[in-house]
């Protein structure tokens, strides 16, 4: 699809819209499909009960103002820092505290237990901690020799 059949914008209390011809859809939700292996592939944007009412294949396909729309609508709904160094850890057996550095800063978060670390795609890792957040280390190759050394301890 190269654009959204429809005007998806904010009411004046800040409630996402789409507006399809003469018909108002309120609220609607922007969802990713594969938001951890393909973040700017595929997303929906769903009624208030979970109906799809558009699909759109790429979000890179979209003019630029769709795009942004989109984009603040997925930003507002999603909620995953993205773990860029590990800084420290309590101890190599669980539960663990770890000091973390994220996109939002840096963090403690308590590992629970091995089981709350998971593989996504490739050379991706989920982080659950104990409190229910869920933090993204977007290629473990990619981090810092000390923070890939900590890590290994736990994989």
């Amino acid at each position: 699809m190269s654009a959204i059949d429809g005007q998806l914008s904010r009411d004046g209390h800040g409630v996402w819209t789409l507006t399809q011809g003469d018909t108002m859809h309120c609220p609607v939700s922007v969802v990713r499909a594969y938001p951890l292996s393909a973040p700017d592939e595929a997303c929906s944007v769903l009624d208030a009960h979970g109906h799809e009412l558009v699909w759109i294949e790429s979000l890179a396909d979209l003019p630029e103002a769709q795009q942004a729309s989109l984009r603040t609508a997925l930003a507002e709904r999603e909620f995953t820092p993205v773990i860029s160094a590990i800084l420290g850890i309590s101890s190599i057996s669980t539960p663990s505290r770890w000091t973390v550095r994220t996109d939002r800063g840096i963090t403690d978060l308590l590992l629970p237990g091995e089981e709350a670390l998971q593989r996504v795609g490739r050379g991706s890792l989920l982080v659950a901690d104990a409190a229910g957040v869920q933090y993204l280390i977007r290629d473990i190759a990619a981090l810092d020799r000390p923070s890939r050394k900590l890590l290994e301890r736990f994989l």
